[in-house]
């Protein structure tokens, strides 16, 4: 959650970079006219405690002066202004609580260093890393290779739930669960812990990273519990340390799971309808780290080395961009996507969004660690290492062959 004390300090400056992220204007007026109210109510507070503390004297002095009966008419008074105290603090804590709800729904400010656009079309290439391959025949689609290799079932995809759900069959699914493994014990080379989690959570633990209230309309909610399917394993991993403060956080805390994703996808309707690019139910191995603030940074370059290092082993064309304001995540103050190369599509598509969260994510679900005598707010690092499902679709088109086969990358040959 965006820091509430900075923005009503510094409110035009920091208004001014949410708006490089599209944020609603409507909210952040509101929020400016509570800051307002509050404003004036701490005044008329302090100025009503200030006088019963005056007057709170004055009747001890007049006690002792054996003047009870003046006593008695400014206790009175003293009893009228006290009321009217705890009107002002329940007032008060009516409008912090407004903040605190509006303020969920705040994105988190783009560092100062993120490039200014307006949507993914002004990103900022940083590199390009690999050979794009040329075919001498016509090549096809992963979802037309899939159909001929019997390794993708749309049809009885759909008919056991709905479109955007596939069947992965024989060396499809093998390649899959090969994926996985291999992304795994690839991240656990890095200093990544491996972690199984739940895939359902609560709402606390989707509010803490974000996920609500403002995307509710794109999560899978259990009817009837206080539970989500997971969009991403960020969620449960980051929640792991929600409400805590880490006694010893001298190292990182890095952490990598294997979660089925689940996504509504709600608007995009229309975006990649064919083939498996974008579904409700996807496969993900994800890399999340708790940091001292002083260390994100570096951190942040390590997670972006090891989710690049892993498309370089696999032997995939890919880029790394940094996202501009415009296409900024909700919950990121940076970010650089890794883009792999899809044939087919003659372009670079997303694999991996790595972010820095910096303390918005631990600001909401109060994830703190000790220095000191103090606690202070942790930051938070995600991304993907990788999306199973877009590295099949790589490799299925990058490594086809004339004859409409797919050749598999040495590195996973062990896995299969």
């Amino acid at each position: 959650m965006i820091d509430l004390k900075l923005l009503e300090k510094d409110f035009e400056s920091i208004v001014k970079r949410l708006k490089l992220k599209g944020v609603d204007e409507n909210i952040l007026s509101e929020i400016k006219k509570l800051f307002e109210e509050k404003k004036k109510i701490k005044t008329e507070l302090e100025n009503y405690q200030n006088k019963r503390n005056i007057l709170s004297k004055e009747i001890g002095k007049l006690m002792k002066e054996g003047k009870k009966e003046e006593a008695e008419k400014i206790k009175k008074e003293v009893a009228d202004i006290k009321e009217k105290i705890n009107n002002l603090e329940k007032q008060l804590k009516e409008i912090e609580e407004k903040l605190y709800s509006k303020a969920l729904n705040i994105p988190n400010i783009p560092d100062d260093d993120v490039p200014i656009g307006k949507d993914e079309s002004e990103n900022v290439e940083i590199k390009r890393v690999g050979e794009i391959p040329k075919f001498d025949f016509e090549i096809k689609s992963h979802d037309e290779l899939g159909k001929n290799l019997n390794w993708l079932d749309f049809e009885r995809g759909v008919k056991l739930a709905k479109s955007r759900f596939t069947v992965l069959k024989n060396e499809a699914a093998r390649l899959e669960r090969a994926l996985i493994n291999f992304f795994l014990d690839h991240n656990r080379s890095y200093g990544f812990e491996e972690v199984y989690v739940p895939f359902l959570v609560n709402s606390a633990t989707m509010t803490a990273t974000g996920q609500l209230p403002k995307f509710k309309e794109d999560l899978f909610k259990v009817e009837d519990e206080d539970l989500y399917l997971i969009p991403t394993a960020e969620v449960p991993l980051t929640n792991l340390f929600r409400d805590e403060i880490i006694e010893d956080l001298n190292k990182p805390i890095k952490l990598t799971s294997y979660t089925p994703c689940f996504r509504k996808e709600a608007g995009s309707y229309g975006k990649d309808t064919k083939g498996i690019i974008r579904q409700h139910q996807f496969d993900k191995v994800e890399l999340v780290a708790i940091t001292k603030p002083e260390e994100s940074d570096k951190v942040f370059e390590e997670m972006v080395e090891c989710a690049s290092s892993a498309l370089e082993k696999l032997g995939l064309p890919y880029r790394q961009v940094m996202l501009c304001t415009g296409d900024l995540g909700f919950s990121a103050a940076k970010t650089i996507d890794l883009e792999v190369w899809i044939p087919s599509q003659n372009t670079y598509r997303e694999i991996s969004s790595i972010s820095n969260t910096r303390d918005f994510q631990a600001r909401r679900g109060k994830i703190r660690y000790k220095e000191g005598k103090k606690n202070r707010l942790v930051h938070t690092l995600n991304g993907s290492s990788l999306a199973v499902g877009r590295t099949l679709v790589a490799i299925m088109e990058n490594y086809q062959t004339k004859d409409g086969k797919i050749k598999i990358p040495k590195v996973l040959e062990k896995y299969l």
